[in-house]
């Protein structure tokens, strides 16, 4: 069986002509004009971007969703293939409805009529790991029901070892391949994809986005039915909306379109930046605009199996990145690097800002609207590539969001001005990350574990203190002599923390 799957995924390859982007490496080029001569009924005047696009989706939804990965990966990519696999649709024929139903009745161990008021047998949506169906819960909750495909599990163990083969043999045949870790690229993959398997994790990931904008003027987020959610099927609220690709429906449901599109970068940022937090799959099917009166012109946001996660050192290196982009300065680009700790330690900060004005110098030759802040990102990863940086799985995911959310918004607005936009938040947050304010919020939080720790700090001063030093000669003498010293000056230190943090706490209470 495996032999067949690997046997159509050369045919398709040559079909569309995919040697052909080997064989235009400059080692491998004398070849071309005899493997073309060979295989002389191909046509291969369509750019190799779509052939590449069309093979994936020729080879069926697992090679999709892959593809979808590698658009990601533009650090990695060439341009005109990380924008033309980013085009990829996950897209498939639903399953029968007896197969759903018979999912359900196994999950829930009774009929399907005993679990939901009504069961709308059709399917919503269908994707290549699962499809939606809308239904009524007793109570009369309008809902709408996830189901996994049945046997998907081994369909996708079965591709992912044929991808990892694969990749095996682009590894051994070409250096430039390897330089791409198409194994490491697999195994990404291979991770994300059966993250999606488990519809508990992503039912969390809606809870959690959802808590986060529970007040949120702008976003909206379904609710999570535990009682109906296991890792086959995930119940959540029924929401309605226009899809924000169809402009001209919300247009003409009087929706401000330029409003919408701030909000959208707004929302961004404040995931990004508030939460470290955020949805990663934000492509049109996945976001939609509330019509109805108490909800108009509100994002609704759907399908939660990627999420992103930064940690707060990510949000800081973000952060001063983007405000030292605004104001071109290079050299506060490059210590930040540093400080990330993402450069080595002893690369020199004088090469890697040359290089970095070297690719963004030409981007900031133009106005401000009408340069991609996400393209920016971008071109500063494969700068940093000189330097032997490894970019973070998360930072790929953002640089992804960023782009599809710079394109939701150009879409809504041409005239959008991302730039302008997300300043003010920026300086905002990085306001709040430095000085008292910051101060007073990290001692508030660990004012806590502060007051337990109180009762013990004089004990533990007195050890310390008179501890006699160790038996040795002058030179040990004088260095405990020297520590104890310093020990008073961290005990005087200690103590007015721990009297700020009080006073600071009584403040807040």
């Amino acid at each position: 069986m495996r032999i067949l799957r690997f046997l159509r995924i050369q045919w398709v390859a040559l079909r569309f002509g995919l040697d052909d982007i080997v064989l235009s490496h400059e080692r491998l080029r004398w070849l071309r004009p005899w493997v073309n001569r060979v295989l002389f009924w191909r046509d291969l005047s369509t750019p190799r971007a779509v052939r590449l696009r069309l093979a994936l989706e020729a080879l069926g939804p697992i090679f999709v969703k892959f593809g979808q990965m590698l658009s990601t990966r533009r650090d990695l990519l060439p341009t005109d293939i990380a924008d033309e696999l980013a085009k990829l649709q996950d897209r498939v024929p639903p399953f029968p409805a007896e197969e759903v139903i018979a999912t359900l009745t196994r999950c829930y161990r009774k009929p399907v009529e005993e679990v939901f008021a009504s069961f709308d047998r059709e399917p919503t949506a269908s994707a290549s790991v699962a499809q939606v169906h809308f239904a009524q819960l007793p109570d009369g909750t309008l809902v709408a029901v996830k189901v996994l495909r049945p046997g998907i599990d081994a369909i996708i163990a079965h591709d992912l070892a044929l991808l990892d083969t694969a990749a095996g043999l682009v590894e051994r045949v070409s250096a430039d391949a390897r330089r791409l870790k198409p194994r490491e690229v697999v195994k990404e993959f291979e991770k994300t994809i059966r993250d999606e398997l488990d519809l508990t994790r992503e039912a969390a990931n809606c809870s959690q986005l959802r808590r986060n904008f529970r007040h949120s003027p702008l976003l909206l987020v379904p609710e999570i039915y535990w009682d109906y959610t296991n890792e086959e099927v995930l119940v959540m609220e029924r929401m309605s909306g226009v899809p924000i690709g169809r402009v001209d429906e919300l247009a003409r449901a009087g929706i401000d379109l330029k409003r919408l599109a701030r909000a959208g970068v707004e929302i961004f940022f404040t995931q990004v930046f508030r939460d470290g937090y955020f949805h990663a799959d934000m492509h049109p099917g996945n976001i939609f605009v509330a019509t109805d009166p108490g909800n108009h012109g509100k994002y609704i946001a759907l399908d939660f199996g990627i999420m992103g996660t930064l940690s707060e050192t990510d949000k800081s290196y973000l952060a001063q990145n983007f405000l030292a982009f605004f104001r071109r300065d290079y050299h506060r680009v490059a210590t930040a690097h540093l400080e990330s700790g993402w450069v080595p330690a002893n690369t020199r900060v004088d090469e890697l800002e040359a290089e970095i004005r070297v690719v963004l110098e030409p981007v900031f030759d133009r106005p401000l609207k009408e340069i991609s802040l996400g393209k920016v990102l971008v071109s500063l990863f494969r700068a940093s590539r000189r330097f032997n940086v490894e970019i973070q799985p998360q930072l790929t995911l953002l640089q992804k969001t960023l782009l599809a959310v710079e394109g939701l918004g150009r879409q809504l607005d041409p005239d959008l001005d991302l730039w302008v936009t997300a300043k003010p938040f920026l300086e905002r947050w990085m306001r709040d990350q430095i000085g008292l304010p910051a101060l007073q919020r990290r001692l508030l939080a660990e004012a806590p574990y502060i007051v337990a720790a109180l009762p013990e700090i004089p004990r533990l001063l007195h050890q310390k203190l008179l501890a006699p030093p160790p038996a040795s000669d002058t030179a040990l003498k004088a260095l405990a002599a020297a520590q104890r010293t310093r020990n008073r000056w961290l005990a005087l230190v200690a103590l007015l923390l721990v009297v700020v943090a009080v006073l600071l706490l009584r403040r807040a209470i």
